[in-house]
C-alpha cells in the first residue's frame, strides 16, 4: 500500500524522534526514575512529576525532578542506575508504538532519507531499537543526546540530522511526541509530525505541529483515504 502519498512530494527525509513515536516507553522510564530516587535518595517522586521535562534528555528529565524536590544528584551515576533499571524494566515488555518500524523501512523504500534523532544516550537508543525489532542500519543515520550540546527545545539535533543525511531541513519531515521536540523541529526549519502519545492534540498544535495523529498507521491511513 502506498503511504505519504499526499506529502511524500514535500519531504526528502523523515527524521524520527525515539521514545513515544518509535517505542512507548514514557511509562518505563518513569518507572525506573522513580525507582531511582528512592533507592539513591530515598525520596518519593510521582511519575506524573516528569511530564514537563519529556523529550528533553535524561540529564534535563533527571535534574528537572531533583529540583523540585531539593535532592542534589550525582548526575552521571544517577542518570546511570536510572538507565539500568530501565534495561530491566523494559526486557520483554516495551513495545512498538502502532506501525512504527513498517513506517520506517517503508519511507527507506519509497526513497526518503530516514535518520532517528533522540535525546536519549546511545545505550538507551540501542536497547529500545532491539526490543522492537530494529536497529541503526534501519536509517540512514542516528543522533543521540551525547552528539549535541543544547538540547531541545534548541534545533540542534534536528540540523544535526538533516546534514547527516544531506537534506534540507525544510524538506525534512520531523516526527515528534513532546512540545519541547516540536518546539526543536520548528525551530530547525523542519515540518513536524506530532503524535499523541504523550502529548494532547492542542499542545502539539500550539507548540507548532503542521499534522497530527495517534500513530503512524493513524497517519499512512490519513495519507492514503481518497480525498472528498
Amino acid at each position: 500500500m502506498p503511504m505519504l502519498s499526499r506529502t511524500s512530494n514535500r519531504f526528502l527525509a523523515v527524521l524520527f524522534d525515539m521514545d513515544g513515536v518509535l517505542v512507548d516507553s514514557e511509562a518505563f522510564i518513569a518507572e525506573a526514575a522513580v525507582a531511582m530516587f528512592a533507592e539513591r535518595h530515598e525520596v518519593v517522586v510521582k511519575a506524573a512529576d516528569f511530564v514537563p521535562f519529556v523529550g528533553m534528555g535524561e540529564d534535563r528529565y533527571l535534574a528537572g525532578v531533583a529540583s523540585q524536590y531539593s535532592v542534589v544528584l550525582d548526575a552521571e551515576r544517577d542518570k546511570q542506575r536510572t538507565y539500568e533499571l530501565y534495561f530491566d524494566v523494559i526486557r520483554g515488555r516495551l513495545k512498538e508504538l502502532a506501525g512504527a518500524s513498517a513506517f520506517v523501512r517503508d519511507c527507506r523504500r519509497r526513497g526518503l532519507k530516514t535518520a532517528l534523532a533522540t535525546s536519549a544516550d546511545r545505550s538507551k537508543m540501542l536497547a529500545n531499537l532491539e526490543e522492537i525489532g530494529l536497529s541503526e542500519s534501519d536509517f540512514d543515520a542516528t543522533v543521540n543526546g551525547l552528539e549535541v550540546t543544547r538540547k531541545k527545545p534548541f534545533p540542534d539535533i534536528f540540523l544535526e540530522a538533516a546534514r547527516r543525511v544531506g537534506v534540507p531541513p525544510a524538506q525534512c519531515l520531523v516526527v515528534e511526541d513532546a512540545v519541547m521536540g516540536v518546539q526543536a523541529a520548528k525551530a530547525a526549519g523542519c515540518s513536524c509530525l506530532g503524535i499523541t502519545s504523550s502529548f494532547s492534540e492542542v499542545a502539539l498544535r500550539t507548540a507548532g505541529a503542521d499534522f497530527i495523529a495517534s500513530n503512524l498507521t493513524e497517519y499512512e491511513r490519513s495519507q492514503t483515504a481518497p480525498q472528498r
